[in-house]
């Protein structure tokens, strides 16, 4: 084997909208309510490999927004990036796809969802910056106490 062929490899292969949804349930009435929007952000992060050294990784974001506990509209918005990783040791590994990729896609992610907002007729909602390395050291503490607790019972 040629000593470039154990150099690491890192390429963005495509970034890419991967599923989009915006409800309005209760629309026409909902538009007319008066009071402050309540705004529900949830982020969910997946990696997986799609072949040998490729891996898709997705950031999902659904945003469901309120007045008077009558839903004005959600949007659900999943933006993926294929990503192609070799030569890198497991906890390297694990950490480009839980900390590095997430941050190259979220930047989509966050024009898509601002820009489904307009486009629905309402202010933009604009997703916060996400630190995606806080998100995946706490994953991987729940996931080490979680193995402590099932290897004490």
């Amino acid at each position: 084997m040629a000593d470039e062929d154990l150099q690491p490899v890192f390429n963005i292969q495509r970034m890419y909208l991967k599923d989009l949804s915006l409800e309005q349930p209760n629309a026409p009435a909902s538009l007319l309510e008066q009071g402050q929007p309540a705004v529900d952000i949830n982020l969910t992060l997946a990696a997986q490999p799609v072949q040998e050294g490729i891996y898709e990784v997705a950031v999902t974001a659904t945003v469901t927004t309120k007045v008077n506990d009558k839903v004005l509209f959600l949007i659900e918005a999943k933006q993926a990036g294929i990503f192609e990783i070799r030569n890198l040791p497991q906890e390297q590994l694990d950490g480009i796809l839980g900390i590095v990729c997430p941050q190259m896609v979220y930047p989509y992610l966050r024009v898509i969802v601002s820009d489904m907002c307009t486009r629905a007729g309402f202010p933009p909602v604009l997703l916060t910056e996400v630190n995606f390395q806080a998100m995946f050291e706490a994953q991987q503490q729940a996931r080490a106490e979680q193995a402590a607790g099932a290897t004490q019972n």
